[in-house]
C-alpha cells in the first residue's frame, strides 16, 4: 500500500519541473504534474492530492484563479511558488487562501520546508490544531489562551488586549504567514482595512516586549510589504 504524501505540481516551466520533480520524489513524495490551470483544476478534483504547489504564471490562466477554484470547495494546503516578487502579487495570493508563498529561485531546504510546515498544520487539524489548543510555545515563548497569559523565558509579559489579541491570532497560525489587512481586519474589524499604521505601532510594542532584540526578533518575523509570520511552536 502506497502511503506516500501527494502533491500537485502547477507548472510550466521544465527546469523547473525537473527540479521540483527530483527534490520532491527523494524525500519521499509522490507528484503530480500539470502544466495548466485547467489540468490543475481537473487534477485537483481527481487525485485529491495532500498539498499543491502552484506557479501564477501559468499559459492558459492565472494562478490566483486556481486559488480561487479550489478554495471554492476544500482547505487542501497551497503553497505559490512564482518569480513574481510584487508584494501586491503575495497578498493577492494570500488574501484568496494560499497557504505560503515562495519566490524563485528557491533553494531545496527552504522549499522542504515550506512543505513540511503546510502538511503538519493540515495533518493536525483533526487532532489538538493550534485553534484548538490552550497552550503554545516556541523557543522559551509561552502562551496560555485560556489565562490569557503570556511569559519569557518565565517571565510574565504585560501586553495591552488588543497585543494579545495579535499575539495569540499570530500563534494560532504558527509558520504560516498573515497579511496586514487579515490581522487588522481580525483584531480591528474591516472599517480600518488598508491602514497599516495601527498595526505596526502595536507591533512595534510587542517586540519592545517579547523580544530580546526587537530589530533582529525571534518570535514574530516580517514579510516585507506583506504581512507577519509568527515562528512555529513546539510539539
Amino acid at each position: 500500500m502506497n502511503n506516500k504524501q501527494k502533491i500537485l505540481v502547477v507548472e510550466d516551466e521544465q527546469s523547473i519541473i525537473n527540479f521540483v520533480t527530483a527534490v520532491l520524489t527523494v524525500n519521499g513524495y509522490d507528484v503530480i504534474l500539470a502544466k495548466t490551470g485547467a489540468q490543475a483544476q481537473s487534477l485537483a478534483t481527481s487525485h485529491c492530492p495532500d498539498l499543491v504547489l502552484l506557479d501564477l504564471g501559468l499559459p492558459d490562466m492565472d494562478g490566483v484563479d486556481v486559488i480561487r477554484f479550489i478554495r471554492g470547495w476544500t482547505r487542501l494546503p497551497i503553497i505559490v511558488v512564482s518569480a513574481r516578487t510584487q508584494e501586491r502579487d503575495k497578498v493577492e495570493a494570500l488574501d484568496l487562501g494560499a497557504d505560503d508563498y515562495i519566490t524563485k529561485p528557491f533553494g531545496t531546504s527552504e522549499l522542504l520546508a515550506r512543505i513540511r510546515t503546510a502538511l503538519r498544520h493540515v495533518n493536525t487539524s483533526g487532532l489538538a490544531s493550534p485553534a484548538e489548543a490552550s497552550l503554545f510555545q516556541t523557543g522559551d515563548l509561552c502562551i496560555d489562551y485560556d489565562k490569557r497569559r503570556i511569559t519569557v523565558a518565565g517571565n510574565e509579559i504585560h501586553l495591552t488586549q488588543n497585543e494579545f489579541k495579535i499575539v495569540s491570532l499570530l500563534s494560532r497560525h504558527a509558520g504560516k504567514v498573515l497579511t496586514h489587512d487579515y490581522i487588522i481586519k481580525e483584531i480591528w474589524g474591516p472599517g480600518l482595512k488598508g491602514d497599516n499604521q495601527i498595526l505596526r505601532v502595536n507591533m512595534a510594542n510587542i517586540r519592545r516586549k517579547i523580544e530580546k532584540n526587537p530589530g533582529s526578533p525571534d518570535y514574530i518575523l516580517t514579510e516585507v510589504g506583506v504581512g507577519y509570520r509568527m515562528v512555529e511552536g513546539e510539539n
